[in-house]
């Protein structure tokens, strides 16, 4: 049995996160469990136990404070990978910052791509999806109305589990302490 990998998001609970994962699964249904969320450290293994890694996590975002980026436009990854997102127009620097910051010590990784902050609208199966999640994501974002603000003032660890299933196993407030997760 190959060990879990973890990540660090900052889930999207405003009108935009609803938008996502209403467009999610209108475009690619067996995903349409997952929460809306910017990845601040894609999965990966750590180098200590989950409770080391919680620990490392909480003293580095203990100095962290809170911040707002805002929504751009959609976009894809292809022909990297099947990926279908929107891109942060403003106050993407201070997630790089945050990235930058936490891929260290037990939580250090080097990633297979250079990283990109963005709210993930879906991820499928391959390179036709991918054009026709993204053609439904264009035409849908165009017509939102809503605000594009996004608050970033709390993390998430998370663990992979089954079925591109994700287990939060705690929150991680930013300029705060942890707290466990009920």
């Amino acid at each position: 049995m190959r060990p879990a990998q973890y990540a660090v998001v900052a889930y999207v609970t405003n009108p935009v996160g609803e938008f996502v994962e209403e467009l999610r699964r209108e475009t690619y249904p067996e995903h349409g469990h997952l929460p809306a969320h910017v990845t601040i450290l894609p999965p990966r293994y750590v180098d200590a136990t989950e409770e080391g890694a919680l620990e490392t996590l909480e003293k580095l975002c203990r100095e962290v404070q809170p911040f707002d980026i805002e929504m751009g436009e959609v976009a894809n990854f292809l022909p990297i990978t099947p990926t279908v997102f929107i891109q942060v127009a403003h106050g993407a620097y201070r997630i790089r910052e945050l990235h930058d910051k936490l891929n260290s010590g037990p939580l250090h990784c080097d990633e297979s791509w250079p990283y990109m902050p963005h709210l993930t609208i879906v991820k499928v199966a391959n390179e036709e999806q991918t054009r026709h999640a993204f053609d439904i994501a264009v035409k849908a974002w165009a017509h939102y109305r809503g605000p594009r603000k996004v608050r970033i003032d709390r993390l998430t660890f998370v663990r992979e589990g089954d079925n591109a299933h994700w287990i939060d196993l705690a929150p991680v407030p930013l300029g705060g302490s942890l707290t466990p997760a009920r």
